[in-house]
């Protein structure tokens, strides 16, 4: 659920047996799905830092959960009922996703370039797996650990090697960093403590009622900031905030969850391999990011952390 259910669901398919998902083959019908899949998720990261031109952090992802509520109730409420004894854990697990994941999302990304955005953001699945061998019990490998070893080395010198005398757009600042690593972190743990509970009402009724009670959670710190910060409602602020909600948030999960039918999990996940590559060419073209040495080394760090930490899971299944 990056960029990434009301968050970017990119992480769920890590840990569903492969045995339960039909194998169709990859078709060019599913290749081009994917492919599209990862052009959406992957444009995330930018069109956020487009929308935060015009508009404050707090209430661009209220305009974006807005959008995203009405749709995503619509699909939840003529399938799966939530049960009342759930409201609780699905409330609480609404307001780490968005009032805590896709929050502290915003704040880090305006506070840092849109390419270190997109890599940092990139780091989701490496603390998923992280999250599943503490709350879930799962195994992590040798090789997994230095995949998360490496992660960690890249985020440090992506965020310390970039965007010093760079422009307000692409300068990065430690802070911006900090929340993005915070927003990692959460979104990670979402998705972690999020599969008991999707397993049981199922991803689309979840990740409904989740996003939910996460707006709602947001609206009034949103208001706040409506209330004491000059906003500029601006084409430009709308536009992103319809993309992220329908395009990101809406059509990118029913697209994953009608991949996830149709494609083993483990192929299906590689969608995460090229969402940064996506977000760091659309960054490069819209800002005018610049890639130094010390950025390519921290990016191919955090890449190479992300393949390790997947593809060993993906083979023990």
């Amino acid at each position: 659920m990056s960029s990434q259910s009301s968050l970017s669901p990119a992480g769920a398919g890590i840990y569903q047996d492969a045995s339960t998902q039909r194998t169709a083959g990859l078709t060019l019908r599913n290749l081009s799905a994917m492919l599209l899949l990862a052009v959406m998720w992957g444009l995330s990261i930018p069109v956020t830092k487009l929308g935060l031109q015009t508009l404050p952090p707090l209430t661009l992802t209220a305009f974006r959960f807005a959008v995203a509520v009405p749709l995503l109730l619509a699909f939840a409420v003529r399938r799966h009922a939530l049960p009342w004894r759930a409201v609780p854990r699905v409330a609480a697990l609404g307001v780490l996703g968005i009032g805590v994941g896709q929050v502290a999302q915003t704040f880090g990304v305006a506070g840092t370039s849109a390419s270190v955005g997109t890599i940092i953001s990139a780091t989701i699945p490496v603390f998923i797996v992280f999250f599943a061998a503490v709350r879930l019990r799962q195994h992590v490998s040798a090789l997994q650990r230095v995949g998360l070893l490496a992660a960690f080395a890249g985020i440090a010198l992506v965020a310390l090697g970039h965007g010093h005398g760079a422009p307000a757009t692409a300068t990065t600042t430690l802070a911006g960093a900090g929340w993005l690593l915070l927003s990692a972190i959460a979104i990670a743990f979402y998705y972690v403590w999020s599969v008991e509970l999707t397993s049981a009402y199922g991803t689309g009724t979840v990740a409904a009622w989740s996003t939910l009670f996460g707006f709602i959670a947001l609206l009034p710190w949103s208001i706040s900031e409506f209330r004491h910060v000059p906003i500029h409602v601006t084409t430009e602020g709308v536009a992103a905030a319809v993309y992220l909600g329908v395009v990101v948030t809406v059509a990118g999960l029913f697209l994953w969850l009608n991949l996830l039918r149709v494609v083993p999990a483990r192929v299906a996940a590689s969608v995460q391999y090229l969402q940064p590559l996506v977000g760091l060419v659309a960054a490069s073209a819209m800002f005018g990011d610049t890639l130094g040495a010390s950025f390519v080394g921290g990016a191919l760090l955090v890449l190479a952390g992300l393949v390790l930490t997947m593809s060993t899971r993906q083979t023990s299944r």
